[in-house]
């Protein structure tokens, strides 16, 4: 992509046109792997982490997840209590008739600004994708769009979260970029987690919690 097209990533508008295409019965665009590829990640932090097993009911809030299987994936293992949020009123509308034999609630929302959304209510937060979307321009040095946009980002987060709760973030950009983009104002302790792979490119998980 080039700069301009980078940039377009962080408006409605282009996710709209890109979401038009699709029926919710298959990603059109599955972010940074798949959720069996992303299994370890999530046995570790999420399926077999005592306080977030199915067994404890944990609420999951999935940050602009698109026409993503994540979530199904969730439901399938008993996660019951699944709040996706986009601002992408074209993937919200297909994904609110696709998901509702999971029980899965659908809004539409911008994730720098979850009014809809109490504080401290969230067990967990997932992002895929969506912060990587805000970013654009050099990583040494990012605009200030990009700084405001992924702080006001994680301030909402950070509100949300119950104090126990936990942020996980899947990206493929390198750690030293991303540390100061994460935690700018010292809200959170993250813990980086490489997902390796086969192929030549590794994947980055974290785990972010209060500080």
């Amino acid at each position: 992509m080039d700069a301009d097209n980078d940039r377009a990533l962080s408006s409605a508008s282009y996710w709209d046109e890109r979401y038009s295409q699709s029926d919710g019965s298959a990603p059109t665009h599955e972010w940074f792997r798949s959720f069996s590829a992303l299994g370890p990640f999530f046995a570790s932090n999420l399926l077999d982490s005592p306080g977030f097993t199915p067994a404890d009911d944990p609420f999951i809030l999935h940050l602009g997840s698109g026409d993503s299987a994540i979530p199904a994936e969730l439901a399938a293992r008993g996660y019951n209590r699944q709040l996706c949020v986009d601002f992408s009123s074209a993937v919200v509308n297909v994904m609110k008739d696709q998901h509702a034999k999971y029980g899965i609630e659908w809004r539409l929302m911008d994730v720098r600004d979850m009014k809809g959304v109490e504080d401290a209510s969230v067990d967990v937060a997932f992002d895929k994708g969506t912060l990587d979307a805000m970013i654009h321009g050099s990583p040494w040095t990012p605009p200030q769009e990009v700084r405001d946009n992924t702080s006001a980002y994680l301030r909402e987060v950070h509100r949300v979260l119950k104090n126990s709760g936990r942020l996980l973030y899947v990206t493929f950009r390198q750690p030293h970029f991303m540390k100061p983009l994460l935690n700018p104002e010292g809200l959170w302790d993250v813990e980086l987690q490489v997902l390796g792979d086969s192929g030549s490119l590794d994947y980055y998980g974290y785990l972010i919690r209060k500080a």
